[in-house]
């Protein structure tokens, strides 16, 4: 049987029209009329301008500096997420400090937040900013996260790099801070192969963001530079996979939603198993099913579920591990930490392909109820999807 992978690209159809568009035309750089196209579109369907960029963790990086972040400085950042959130701190020769994550949604947890801004202010040292992390598909409690770092004069940058598509509160996703940086890797629920999208509502910062993302050359023929840049910007060709992708996004979030409440429901009667949280102000998009596993009650532990996934040719991982339990970034504060360590300990992240077929997903299934010394099942119930 051939691997079932964990999440892989999705074609809609149009994509490969607007890379033969870009092919025909000859632009094949970072300029060409897909980037703006792509911004343009990306902008109507988020409410804010945009600017394309190399990576996600390129527009975290520009994201931070526009925020002021100096040598010296500090930065709060979610502790339960992927290294790249918080690489960029590093880059701009600034410290994090990480908050722990709240057990009702996974992100990171408003009051704990609160907590530690309270002991910033009392050692007279505020951060610079907050990086608050989307974690797999879903908004963080935004509205106390944005009260408390109002009532310290701290602004917001939100990781949506795992959450195109979802929403908190009626609103998308990437549109509640000051900025919001989102991924288009090859594993997110839209592609460009590698790219990334900064949006802010300060239309002049997503222009320096523009400028600096080009090697912030200054106006003019000549080759002048007052300002540092970088190699930042998004090709016209990967811009044209983008296009094609936002066209299917709605889509892609509905399948993505519909495999994780099959696995949700084919689970129902096991012991010790339990989708990740889907929080009540939100649309959670499921990029990926994510699972925790209680050993005691499931009959194995998250990592002898692992393995017996691997054994059948079935591509699974752990949820991340906490940035405070890195190497890198050991001796940095972090604000609780026992509930990130937790999650870490039992989350298992599923295949969560929008293109995974039900003949694989009830592999899939067939495989964890094998675990648990359950009986197989013959069929998946198709679930009915609610809009928030």
């Amino acid at each position: 049987m051939k691997r079932v992978l964990l999440s892989v690209p999705h074609m809609g159809g149009a994509e490969q029209t607007f890379v033969q568009e870009a092919f025909t035309s000859n632009w094949l750089s970072t300029v060409g009329p897909n980037i703006g196209a792509f911004e343009e579109e990306f902008e109507e369907r988020i409410g804010l301008p945009a600017v394309a960029l190399g990576s996600g963790t390129a527009g975290i990086h520009l994201g931070l500096r526009l925020l002021g972040v100096r040598p010296g400085d500090f930065v709060l950042c979610s502790t339960l997420t992927f290294a790249a959130s918080a690489n960029p701190v590093l880059y701009l020769g600034a410290e994090p400090a990480f908050v722990d994550s709240d057990r009702r949604t996974w992100n990171l947890d408003p009051e704990r937040l609160l907590d530690a801004l309270h002991d910033c202010a009392r050692r007279n040292r505020l951060p610079r900013a907050v990086i608050v992390v989307h974690l797999y598909g879903q908004c963080a409690d935004m509205e106390p996260i944005v009260e408390a770092c109002g009532r310290y004069e701290v602004p917001v940058l939100e990781d949506a790099a795992e959450a195109l598509g979802a929403s908190y509160r009626g609103k998308p996703a990437g549109t509640l801070g000051d900025i919001a940086v989102f991924s288009f890797n090859g594993n997110k629920i839209i592609t460009t192969t590698g790219g990334g999208m900064l949006v802010s509502p300060r239309t002049e910062w997503v222009e320096k963001a523009r400028f600096w993302s080009t090697q912030a050359r200054d106006p003019g023929i000549a080759y002048q530079h007052s300002e540092l840049g970088y190699n930042y910007r998004m090709s016209n060709v990967l811009a044209g996979v983008g296009r094609g992708q936002l066209r299917v996004l709605d889509l892609r979030v509905n399948q993505r939603r519909a495999i994780a409440f099959r696995y949700r429901d084919a689970f129902a009667d096991l012991p010790g198993i339990a989708l990740m949280p889907q929080a009540p102000y939100g649309l959670h998009t499921n990029w990926l099913s994510c699972f925790l596993i209680d050993r005691e009650s499931f009959g194995c532990s998250r990592d002898e579920v692992i393995r017996l996934l691997d054994a059948g040719n079935v591509e699974s991982r752990p949820v991340w591990k906490p940035m405070h339990l890195q190497p890198l970034y050991a001796g940095c504060r972090c604000y609780g930490g026992g509930v990130a360590e937790d999650l870490f300990q039992r989350g298992i992240c599923l295949p969560s392909s929008s293109s995974l077929s039900p003949e694989d997903q009830l592999y899939v299934v067939n495989q964890v109820r094998a675990a648990a010394g359950a009986d197989p099942v013959s069929e998946l119930i198709q679930p009915q999807l609610s809009v928030a």
